[in-house]
């Protein structure tokens, strides 16, 4: 039983899909803030202060305690929210499917199976559920492959942006035109999750230059914003752009085009099942 002009099948009466799980205003609010946060956390070696005499420059170690907490707050509005024991049920079997294809691939080459299903499910569940399925698998994956380490809770808020922008992508656009939008979306997150992870081990695979040492590309406090980003821009190329990000990206292109179609087709059938009313 449905009501007068509701959404059932995974599409709106003109064809368009929709999200089986949209994003409340309050939860929206707490998703820009933790990610806000998220991004400063990220961008800390742009904000480090030292003095000009310092020796050792300690990293602020209090973001990586802080990034669990912000991660958290969002998994318990959403888990409130929404995600009603059916979508929690299709939660938790996406994230073991993830975390398994994560072990077998192992980030080889880059080749990461973990992405294209993130994408395609927050794709179909909405940004809010693509952004717990994000932080979920990865945090499944790093127990199955004892991958967990201080790069853990930052791989999981950019696994959990990557889910949370497949969910923002325009709703109207269906068909093979659908597919074409999540490869470029796939190929952009894949270059941009290298980036992001790239600039929070920054200052840990090079070290920090202090000034009257010489550091090639490291970070260099108090040196122009400019100069930095160019270092790191150089790194970024030399270390992951052409290699890891690349494998990364010609992997969800491949997974998307081959079985983009068939998951979507199923996840929504799924959603048709499990959803009786929706306003």
């Amino acid at each position: 039983m449905t009501t007068a002009g509701a959404r059932v099948g995974g599409a709106t009466a003109g064809g368009a899909p929709w999200a089986a799980v949209p994003l409340r205003l309050r939860s929206a609010a707490v998703l820009t803030l933790a990610s806000l946060a998220g991004l400063l956390m990220f961008l800390w070696p742009l904000l480090v202060r030292v003095r000009m005499d310092a020796e050792v420059v300690q990293p602020p170690f209090v973001f990586v305690l802080l990034l669990p907490v912000v991660i958290l707050v969002c998994l318990a509005e959403f888990t409130e929210g929404g995600m009603d024991s059916k979508v929690l049920a299709m939660l938790g079997v996406l994230t073991a499917i993830n975390a398994v294809m994560r072990g077998l691939s192992a980030g080889m080459a880059g080749i990461e199976l973990v992405f294209f299903l993130l994408i395609l499910g927050g794709r179909v569940f909405g940004a809010g559920f693509g952004f717990v399925l994000g932080c979920t698998s990865l945090f499944a994956s790093a127990l199955l492959t004892a991958g967990v380490g201080p790069w853990l809770p930052f791989q999981m808020l950019a696994s959990a942006w990557v889910g949370m922008g497949a969910g923002l992508l325009p709703r109207r656009v269906t068909g093979r035109r659908e597919i074409a939008l999540l490869v470029v979306y796939g190929i952009v997150a894949a270059y941009a999750f290298g980036l992001v992870m790239n600039m929070s081990s920054w200052p840990f695979a090079l070290g920090i230059e202090v000034p009257g040492h010489s550091g090639g590309l490291s970070f260099v406090p108090g040196a122009p914003l400019l100069e930095n980003l160019h270092r790191f821009g150089v790194y970024t190329l030399l270390t992951s752009t052409g290699s890891w990000d690349t494998g990364r990206a010609i992997t969800n292109t491949i997974a998307l085009v081959l079985l983009g179609p068939a998951v979507l087709t199923t996840l929504r059938r799924a959603v048709r099942r499990a959803t009786v009313v929706r306003p």
